[in-house]
């Protein structure tokens, strides 16, 4: 017997589909595992019941009626506060944005409902997607931390409260809370996912990503969100051109692992499951993993995306830094920083983030077609002010690679984190199957792995046998 909750969004609009059960009773039984459970973990900002079951009914209706069912129909989807909702308020975390709607969609969150997915409401996120932590607590262990901005929608998906969720990243904030969480997080590449109507932190930098407990999920997000059509002529080429998005025939996959400039803050622990972990993917018969150091022009990286992401922060939250109406030290610490940069360093930033692309792209179309690294160098640290150790995440983003961070390992304290696997930009279907590989033999069960104690024990949710 298998509870409604436990279903990812792929099942669910296949059971949907075949009437195994009603949409109002599977957003009813989501509704009851956030009321359970929020009160602990927090990871909802805001929450509209009436509004999810209205949305479920229509889904029902409209089955009963005979109508197809869409990508997502009747799957519930969390929905980071950074996003704009016609029906809900968008607060991105700060009380200068108490109960603002601003009266339309995000780009995304219109593919989503056009798709049938009922949105229940939006998902904790830190200070504008910064670094200050909002009141969101790891499932796994309420002491521990849960990653970084967008938290609130890995810990919805990790407590089988939502099966799908919405997050963003400027450095990595998709990526370390799926770490921490145990579930698949991936960040598309750059410029794939509309960001029309969700909130601005870095132009070169943010992305938007979603959190899932399978890799098909991640799949069908991915599909449902993306930009398509001949509007978007270089990555409709690239996400089409098959050759490009398939291995060489007769040749295997070529895989580096990396260890990247902050190896030496990774856990001994985390070193060694990531070692293992790759001779157990170098074992599949048509992969070959070969250990690959990048160029020493990485080893800059963390200072670019610093001084990018400090100088455009200090700008775009000028007016609130003026007012002193922003809340963390951390925001006042960032922009400080920001001030003290010259529009030439900004410049020079620039250009260095546009060599390392170019120098990462060539890499990736020539001699590899994965990077396999850690996500985070460990678990959850303990506390929820906690900072997080330096990773790779960031180097990832600053190159617009796809990244997926996948749920593989769990540490000393029986908490979970994350292998993460990176593609050219452009590849993002050829990294999704990868994963669909490794899924295939046997090196990933599935998310949230290890599942949290408070996530099912308890749960009072309908199942059906399947």
């Amino acid at each position: 017997m298998t509870r409604l909750i436990e279903y990812t969004a792929t099942e669910i609009v296949d059971l949907l589909r075949r009437r195994e059960f009603s949409c109002e009773q599977l957003v009813s039984d989501s509704l009851d595992q956030i009321e359970r459970l929020d009160k602990t973990v927090h990871a909802w900002a805001y929450l509209d019941r009436k509004l999810a079951i209205e949305q479920a009914r229509a889904v029902d209706s409209g089955l009963k009626a005979g109508q197809e069912t869409r990508a997502f129909t009747g799957v519930p989807v969390g929905v980071k506060d950074v996003f704009n909702t016609k029906d809900m308020p968008t607060e991105m975390g700060s009380p200068i944005w108490k109960d603002f709607t601003p009266g339309n969609d995000a780009r995304v969150v219109h593919y989503l409902r056009m798709a049938q997915a009922v949105i229940p409401g939006k998902t904790v996120t830190a200070e504008f997607a910064v670094h200050a932590p909002g009141p969101t607590a790891n499932p796994h262990n309420p002491e521990y931390m849960p990653g970084t901005s967008s938290s609130g929608s890995a810990c919805a998906v990790a407590s089988y409260m939502v099966p799908v969720a919405l997050g963003t990243q400027t450095a990595g904030s998709v990526m370390r809370p799926s770490s921490y969480c145990g579930v698949f997080g991936f960040k598309p590449s750059f410029g794939l996912i509309p960001r029309t109507a969700v909130l601005k932190t870095t132009d070169t930098l943010d992305t938007i990503g979603v959190f899932a407990r399978s890799v098909q999920d991640l799949s069908l997000l991915f599909d449902t969100i993306r930009v398509k059509g001949r509007d978007y002529p270089i990555p409709e080429k690239a996400l089409n051109d098959q050759e490009r998005q398939t291995k060489k025939p007769g040749q295997p996959w070529r895989i580096a692992l990396v260890k990247g400039p902050k190896w030496q803050h990774a856990e001994a622990y985390a070193q060694e499951a990531i070692a293992a972990f790759a001779k157990k993917v170098g074992a599949i018969k048509e992969v070959v993993v070969e250990e690959f150091e990048l160029p020493v022009e990485f080893n800059r990286a963390h200072e670019i995306h610093a001084t990018i992401y400090d100088r455009t922060l200090a700008y775009y939250f000028r007016e609130e830094f003026k007012h002193h109406t922003l809340v963390s030290q951390v925001m006042y610490d960032i922009i400080n920083r920001g001030n003290e940069l010259t529009l030439a360093q900004y410049q020079v930033a620039l250009k260095e983030q546009t060599a390392l692309c170019q120098q990462l792209d060539q890499i990736l179309s020539t001699r590899f077609d994965v990077i396999l690294n850690l996500t985070t160098g460990g678990e959850a640290l303990k506390g929820l002010e906690s900072v997080d150790r330096p990773d790779n995440c960031l180097i990832w983003t600053l190159c617009h690679v796809p990244a997926i961070s996948l749920p593989v390992f769990s540490g000393p304290n029986k908490l979970p984190f994350g292998a993460q696997i990176v593609g050219r930009r452009y590849n993002d279907p050829m990294l999704l199957s990868f994963a669909e590989l490794l899924q295939r033999h046997g090196l990933l069960e599935g998310a949230p792995h290890p599942v949290p104690q408070m996530a099912l024990s308890g749960a009072a949710s309908s199942s059906i046998r399947a």
